[in-house]
């Protein structure tokens, strides 16, 4: 008789067990379904760049796909904050005493004072949560992220370059075809001092080149793309415009949250302008956010004030480990998406065979109804604004990898409200998991710490 696996103690603590007593749900209910079947659409790299400039955009660009995912990632009315600060199913207490964090600040502040940074210490130290203060998130994202190298020397040049390019990319990709015909104009005009030769005021139309003409519908004209690029850049302007409206940093009419949307934008077009093979995803606007907050709030004020350029690095260093699930040819791929979901199916019946038999096989949920969300948004949709951060911290700085974890996170997910999926059928359970319940986000990073060291050994 083959005897049953058996549950590790640890997972059958009452502290990851949530009551009975089922939570009401948000005023909109929040479906997922898999993705639909969809048609292949290419891009072709944007001409807009200058050709004397000295920026390597291949270095930006993530490795090119054959074709993109046009449907949009499924989004949901973002809650508002305080809906998620609530008392937890399974509270124990605070996640970590405020002396621990002192102490933790202090361990932070002086591991970023060396000279040269120990990443390693780094991402154990960041890995337990980073305090929300003194800058000490920004400047440990950047480094675990490549964005800054772990000699502090370099940060200065570094910094310069990168900010130098970034400014280059918005001179060449933002620019209306109207400002670059008249650049190319200005460039080969008369020069002070040369004769001019004044006509009627009538400019020659074989002066006009052709790919230069508004109407022309070459593949090369920059007018032609510019009006192709105009559908992705609406879709971008709508999203950032919903982006976390509860929180007036992103959100409402001052002028520094219009700023803020701008950069947002900015960003996103310069991203699917010079990575045509993946383009802007709907969604994309979620993953963005936290990066822009974080280095946006950043108290040293050149930090902030170059917000912009640092976080459009960020964001490309970040999205290339997750690349994978916004390219449609990829979903049946081992690296797709399809195959992301498969493998958090199979970690969560290596660390919880019952609940996995009875979520799969007993009440057939589908973890693509509820994993594909979790996944390709990063969890961004689940949690508020602030425990998004706290799970970053552990999301960026894991040794094994952003994918990995985040793996590990979803799966501690399930584990937290296992007692509740055990006793539910299809209904309940793909309901509960569509609207993930208040939870005590430093028992879910404790659990996926705890998977982390059960899969090492």
């Amino acid at each position: 008789m083959v005897k049953k696996k058996r549950v590790p103690d640890w997972l059958n603590s009452p502290m990851w067990a949530s009551p009975t007593v089922t939570t009401s749900p948000p005023s909109k209910s929040r479906s997922l379904s898999p993705p639909p079947n969809h048609h292949d659409r290419t891009g072709k790299t944007s001409s807009l760049t200058s050709s004397d400039s000295s920026v390597n955009e291949s270095r930006f660009m993530l490795p090119p796909a054959a074709s993109i995912r046009p449907e949009s990632i499924q989004r949901t009315e973002v809650r508002d904050s305080s809906s998620r600060r609530g008392s937890s199913d399974y509270d124990n207490g605070s996640s970590g005493s405020v002396v621990e964090d002192v102490s933790r600040q202090a361990q932070l502040l002086q591991e970023l004072s060396k000279k040269i940074i120990n990443l390693g210490e780094l991402r154990q130290l960041a890995s337990l949560g980073i305090p929300d203060a003194a800058g000490i998130r920004s400047t440990t994202w950047k480094l675990l992220l490549g964005y800054l190298p772990i000699d502090k020397r370099m940060w200065s040049s570094e910094l310069s370059k990168k900010r130098s390019q970034y400014k280059h990319f918005k001179e060449d990709l933002l620019m209306n075809p109207s400002e670059i015909t008249r650049k190319l104009e200005d460039s080969t005009s008369p020069k002070n001092g040369d004769q001019i030769i004044v006509g009627k005021g009538l400019l020659a139309r074989s002066k006009i080149p052709h790919g230069e003409h508004p109407l022309s519908l070459g593949k090369t004209s920059i007018w032609n793309q510019y009006f192709q690029d105009s559908e992705i850049t609406e879709q971008i302007d709508r999203d950032v415009k919903r982006t976390h409206p509860d929180i007036p940093f992103f959100s409402g009419d001052s002028a520094f949250a219009k700023a803020n949307q701008d950069s947002l934008k900015n960003i996103l077009i310069i991203f699917a302008k010079l990575n045509p093979g993946i383009r802007y995803v709907q969604g994309m606007n979620e993953i963005l956010a936290p990066l822009f907050y974080v280095f946006k709030t950043d108290p040293n004020e050149d930090y902030a004030v170059n917000a912009e350029a640092d976080t459009f690095f960020c964001f490309v260093e970040l999205l290339s480990d997750f690349r994978d699930n916004f390219c449609q040819q990829l979903d049946n791929s081992i690296v797709g998406i399809r195959s992301t979901i498969s493998r958090l199916s199979q970690l969560l019946k290596q660390h919880d065979e019952e609940l996995w038999r009875h979520l799969e096989v007993t009440t057939k949920v589908n973890p693509q109804f509820y994993a594909f969300r979790w996944i390709t948004l990063l969890l961004t949709q689940e949690f508020n604004f602030t425990d998004i951060l706290h799970i970053w911290d552990m999301l960026l700085s894991n040794p094994v990898g952003p994918r990995e974890t985040l793996l590990r996170i979803c799966c501690a997910m399930l584990i937290l409200v296992r007692r509740r999926l055990l006793a539910g059928d299809f209904t309940a359970n793909l309901k509960l998991l569509q609207s993930y319940p208040s939870t005590n986000v430093g028992h879910l990073l404790y659990v996926a710490n705890k998977l982390n060291s059960q899969s090492a050994h």
